[in-house]
């Protein structure tokens, strides 16, 4: 007679029991689990050391942007001395003079503006959210823009959900965001065309839809344009459009862009909504 499978001998023999098995298999998934955890505890080790690095280094340039707009400021304020001095000598030297001063003084308009773009990316970490109706800002922010969507023969569209749940929010950080969205869509318009602004509900959180019908953009320039000092503007410091992603992520948001030469651009920012609003 032969024995059984789960006879008491089985110690001996490569057992079949499955409750020994899923014991195997739990210890083993427990292992894994064990894994897991200690990887991303060293992962967020690690990311937490490079905040660390880059709040020092974003301290650091902040300071040395400082460091460099107190004397800017100094050198700015005597070049308008100068030229006044000037404007009172009427010769040939003096006009020289004055265009190379006019010169200078462009060049410290342009490097304090650059400097003050530069403070207020370099500075962003932390903001507090309060509660807030996104529709809101987004109204605000189109009304102060209307009279130069107006003069550029620019239509602006409204489209926004009444409906539309709160986000937390800090109203002049995200304002500062759309605004530099608004001008850029304006800037890619100076012959007139479209602007649509778009609020509605998707079941991840609470969208809102920038559509221009302007110039747009090329691919490589999509790929790039939220990469700080990179612009493809005359005298344009590179940091508006990193900085308004910037305020945006602090959100807890995100954006992405769409665009096509000769057609136009699609901003897209995607909020959170948390459970305890509505």
């Amino acid at each position: 007679m032969s024995e059984p499978i789960f006879s008491n001998h089985d110690d001996a023999l490569p057992s079949d029991n499955p409750g020994a098995q899923s014991g195997a298999e739990r210890s083993h998934a427990h292992s894994n689990r064990g894994d897991r955890s200690r990887e991303q505890a060293r992962h967020e080790a690690e990311m937490q050391e490079a905040r660390g690095h880059y709040e020092e280094l974003a301290e650091l340039a902040g300071s040395l942007a400082h460091e460099i707009k107190n004397p800017l400021s100094i050198i700015h304020m005597n070049i308008d001395l100068l030229s006044e001095d000037l404007m009172e000598i009427d010769s040939p030297s003096s006009r020289r003079c004055q265009s190379r001063v006019d010169m200078v003084r462009n060049q410290c308009e342009r490097m304090e503006g650059l400097l003050r773009d530069f403070l207020r990316f370099a500075r962003l970490r932390h903001i507090d959210l309060v509660p807030g109706s996104l529709n809101d800002q987004v109204q605000q922010v189109l009304d102060a823009y209307q009279a130069q969507a107006d003069s550029q023969d620019v239509e602006l569209q409204r489209y926004l959900d009444p409906d539309l749940p709160s986000i937390r929010l800090h109203s002049d950080a995200l304002q500062s965001a759309l605004m530099n969205l608004v001008k850029n869509a304006l800037e890619a318009m100076p012959d007139g065309g479209q602007l649509w602004a778009r609020t509605y509900s998707t079941r991840g959180g609470v969208n809102l839809d920038l559509i221009d019908t302007g110039t747009g953009v090329d691919d490589n320039t999509v790929l790039h344009m939220f990469e700080p000092f990179y612009s493809t503007k005359d005298g344009g410091s590179g940091l508006g459009l990193p900085t308004a992603r910037k305020i945006i992520e602090a959100h807890g948001a995100r954006i992405t862009v769409q665009s096509e030469t000769g057609r136009g651009t699609k901003f897209s920012l995607q909020f959170p909504v948390p459970a305890r609003l509505g």
